[in-house]
C-alpha cells in the first residue's frame, strides 16, 4: 500500500512539473495536431493576353493582362514582373512590375500593365511571376508588325473606294481648246466607320506618264459623310493635250495623309497606259508644260555632205598601165 502511494505521489509530481513548465515556457508542449508551418498554395500563369493602346508617331503602348492561377493554401508576397524584348536585337525595352500581394482564394486573379514601345519591328512579351523573389513561373507571346499601327492622329473610317466598278478616281473631258484639255475628277470615299466623317479634304496631282512632270494639281474639301455611305468629291484641272497622265489623289486630315489612290488619263490617241504599265520614252515637249503659251521653234539641223578621195572604178595604177598600152599601139601605127 505505501508502495502504491509513493507511486501515485510520484506521478503527480511529474505532472504537476509539466503544468509548471509548459506554463513558465510557452509552446514547449507541441500540439498534435500541428503540421508544422503552411506551404503556399501553387501559382501558374493561366492565360496572356496583349493589344495595342495608345498610338503615336513613334510609339505604342502594349496593354498586357495576365491571369494567374491559385489552388491551395495562401500565398504571400506575389509580384509579376513584364517585360518587352526586341525580337531581332534581343535588347529588353520595357520592364514593368505589379506588386499583387496575397493570394487566398482559389481561381484567378487578373494582373494587368502597360508597356510602351517603339511603333516598329516585333517583340517579346514575357510575364514571370514571384513569390517572396523567388522565381515560380513565366510565360509569354510574341507580336509583330508594330510599324503597321496607325497612329491616333491618322485614323479615319473614311478612304477611297475599292470597288471596281466604282473607281477611286476617275475622270471626264470637260473641253479642249488651244491644245489644253479640261478634266472634270471625282474622287469617291466611303466612310466605313460608325459616325460622321472629320474634317478633310482631298488633293490631286496629274503628271505626265514618261517624263513625270506635273501638269496640274488641285485641291477639294470633303463634306460630311453619313456612316456606310459613298460621296464623290469634285474638282477640275487643265493640261497639255495630247498626253498621258498619272492622276494621283490624296486623302488629308489635319496635315496627314490617310489614304491614296491612283488612275490614269489616255490623251494620247496613239498610246494608252495604265497604273501598273511599264514606262517608256516618248516625244516629249518640255513647253507644253512650262504654263507659257509662247513656242520655242527649233531649228532643223542643215544636212552635211563627206567628201572621199577615192571614187568607184579603175585605181590609179590601172590608169598608168592604160596609157603605157596606148603609147605602145601608137608607135606600132607610126612604124
Amino acid at each position: 500500500m505505501p508502495r502504491d502511494r509513493t507511486l501515485a505521489a510520484g506521478a503527480a509530481g511529474l505532472v504537476a512539473v509539466a503544468l509548471l513548465t509548459a506554463a513558465a515556457v510557452p509552446g514547449v508542449l507541441a500540439d498534435p495536431t500541428d503540421e508544422g508551418p503552411t506551404r503556399p498554395g501553387p501559382v501558374r500563369i493561366a492565360e496572356t493576353t496583349i493589344a495595342p493602346g495608345t498610338v503615336s508617331g513613334e510609339t505604342t503602348v502594349l496593354h498586357v493582362q495576365t491571369r494567374l492561377d491559385h489552388r491551395g493554401n495562401p500565398t504571400e508576397n506575389v509580384s509579376v514582373r513584364f517585360r518587352a524584348t526586341d525580337a531581332e536585337s534581343g535588347f529588353v525595352a520595357a520592364t514593368e512590375t505589379v506588386e499583387v500581394g496575397t493570394l487566398e482564394r482559389d481561381g484567378e486573379t487578373l494582373v494587368e500593365t502597360n508597356l510602351t514601345v517603339e511603333r516598329e519591328g516585333g517583340y517579346r512579351i514575357e510575364a514571370t511571376v514571384f513569390r517572396d523573389d523567388e522565381r515560380i513561373g513565366t510565360g509569354g507571346k510574341v507580336v509583330s508588325g508594330l510599324g503597321g499601327l496607325t497612329p491616333e492622329y491618322a485614323r479615319t473610317s473614311v478612304g477611297f473606294s475599292q470597288s471596281e466598278a466604282l473607281p477611286p478616281v476617275a475622270f471626264s473631258v470637260a473641253s479642249v481648246e488651244n491644245d489644253r484639255t479640261t478634266l472634270d475628277l471625282a474622287a469617291t470615299l466611303t466612310n466605313r466607320g460608325d459616325g460622321p466623317s472629320e474634317d478633310l479634304r482631298v488633293t490631286v496631282v496629274l503628271r505626265q506618264a514618261d517624263s513625270n512632270i506635273v501638269a496640274a494639281r488641285s485641291e477639294a474639301q470633303v463634306g460630311t459623310i453619313r456612316p456606310g455611305r459613298t460621296e464623290q468629291v469634285t474638282t477640275q484641272v487643265a493640261v497639255p493635250s495630247e498626253y498621258n497622265y498619272y492622276i494621283d489623289a490624296v486623302l488629308w486630315k489635319d496635315g496627314v495623309v490617310v489614304d491614296t489612290a491612283r488612275s490614269a488619263a489616255n490623251l494620247d490617241p496613239t498610246e494608252r497606259i495604265s497604273v501598273n504599265e511599264t514606262r517608256r520614252e516618248v516625244d516629249l515637249r518640255v513647253e507644253d508644260f512650262s504654263g507659257d503659251d509662247d513656242r520655242v521653234e527649233t531649228a532643223e539641223p542643215e544636212a552635211t555632205f563627206e567628201t572621199s578621195s577615192s571614187a568607184p572604178g579603175f585605181g590609179v595604177g590601172v590608169a598608168v598601165v592604160a596609157l603605157l598600152s596606148l603609147a605602145l599601139l601608137a608607135r606600132r601605127w607610126d612604124a
